[in-house]
């Protein structure tokens, strides 16, 4: 079955190629078509187009598609070619005639619309959670280890003094950034696209403020046209919004990689979280984090795929749409994993103390000293000259106390505000 079906036969291979993945992705969707069809139904009998006992008839059978769909029973029957399909054959079989008029009011394209925003905001209201609670799981750690002394690199050289605690926290502060955008993109999302139709609207007096105060939407999608290439446009901000996060878990996956080699030794890994090889008996590979860096830097593509897939296209609808959700589907789970796993490894991973006292850091300090030198009241391109010229002499003496105590800094993390910028 197909709602656009007009009793002409249907050539087999084309059948299959159009519907792709549909009839598999789809049953992420079956919940919120259901949803989205009880609150329709609801609006219909309201302004008229259904009555009272067929209204109650087309909920109760609803709630019994829903009852299926959590059961684990609900699927998508061969030859039928996607969930709004499946639904609407489950209630005619059921209903007859009272089955069909469900439909009245609205497109598969606002149908689908619907459907997608409501997954997309439960989607992300699950990310936003398990994003905070990573972030927070940073600041932690920047507490615990406030006071262990690391190097800082710029430009892969040993550069200037940090600490363990500056490192967690900046992934945290990190994450508080892009919570920032995650819950802008919810926002835009939020909006209820239902009663566009195929995006020019239609004749009849739909309430579409009813279903979106029934469906809990913040606010309409008014114009019926930019709903409907809000398709696409909602996938690549939350494309982006999935890049964002990629990109910091990245560098942190990164960095335990690098960190955890024996030539750092910052960092030691639990062998749960590590693998071995299968010639080299000493072997302790860091594969958890080299997958969440390469998942991550695949997510990072994103935005560029999503934005191929749409942005030649004109105003209107258009089957290309239809490839959006091999995109983002996959890409969604593959962030949640991310997230999870990353809760799970990050307090497992041991620090390394006392790595400064190695004589192949003392130039860590090298600015610590000129600062001192200016304090004292040198002009500071004089002291900057007169610890090179130590150095270059192999007569330098760092002065390996650190006394940091600006905002950010190793002797003041700001991980309460910071916590504050996570909370908010």
């Amino acid at each position: 079955m197909k709602l656009w079906e007009k009793d002409i036969p249907l050539d087999k291979l084309i059948e299959d190629f159009t519907i792709g993945q549909d009839n598999v992705l789809d049953l992420e969707l079956a919940a919120y078509d259901v949803q989205g069809s009880k609150a329709h139904a609801e609006m219909l009998c309201k302004v008229g187009l259904l009555t009272d006992e067929e209204f109650k008839s087309l909920t109760i059978e609803l709630e019994n598609i829903a009852k299926e769909i959590t059961q684990g029973n609900f699927k998508i029957e061969s030859g039928v070619e996607d969930v709004h399909s499946q639904v609407e054959l489950m209630l005619t079989r059921k209903l007859g005639d009272v089955g069909k008029k469900i439909h009245a009011g609205r497109s598969r394209n606002d149908q689908v619309l619907l459907d997608l925003r409501l997954y997309f905001r439960d989607r992300i209201t699950s990310l936003e959670t398990d994003a905070r609670a990573l972030a927070k799981l940073f600041i932690e750690l920047s507490g615990t280890h406030k006071d262990v002394m690391m190097p800082g690199y710029t430009h892969m050289q040993v550069g200037m003094v940090s600490s363990f605690g500056l490192w967690f926290g900046s992934f945290g502060e990190a994450l508080a950034d892009d919570l920032i955008l995650l819950q802008a993109v919810g926002k835009i999302n939020n909006q209820n696209p239902l009663g566009s139709a195929a995006g020019y609207g239609n004749s009849f007096p739909l309430d579409r403020k009813m279903t979106t105060k029934l469906l809990e939407f913040d606010d309409l999608c008014y114009n019926s046209i930019y709903a409907q290439f809000g398709r696409g446009k909602t996938e690549l901000l939350i494309s982006q919004a999935l890049a964002s996060l990629a990109y910091t878990i990245s560098k942190f996956a990164m960095d335990v990689t690098l960190y955890s080699n024996q030539n750092y030794n910052f960092l030691k890994l639990p062998n749960e979280l590590t693998t071995g090889s299968s010639i080299m008996p000493h072997k302790k590979n860091p594969d958890v984090f080299e997958l969440i860096r390469a998942k991550c830097n695949q997510l990072q593509g994103l935005p560029g795929q999503i934005s191929m897939l749409c942005s030649s296209l004109p105003t209107g609808y258009h089957r290309d749409f239809q490839q959006l959700k091999e995109l983002i589907f996959p890409a969604i789970k593959m962030m949640d994993d991310i997230l999870k796993i990353m809760i799970y490894s990050l307090p497992k991973i041991k620090v390394q103390n006392n790595l400064l006292d190695d004589d192949k850091y003392d130039y860590l300090y090298s600015v610590e000293v000129v600062n001192k030198l200016v304090q004292e009241g040198i002009p500071f391109r004089d002291a900057y000259k007169q610890v090179a010229e130590n150095i270059e002499k192999g007569t330098f003496k760092p002065d390996k106390k650190v006394n940091h105590t600006h905002e950010g800094s190793i002797g003041n993390l700001s991980s309460k505000e910071i916590l504050n910028k996570i909370n908010r």
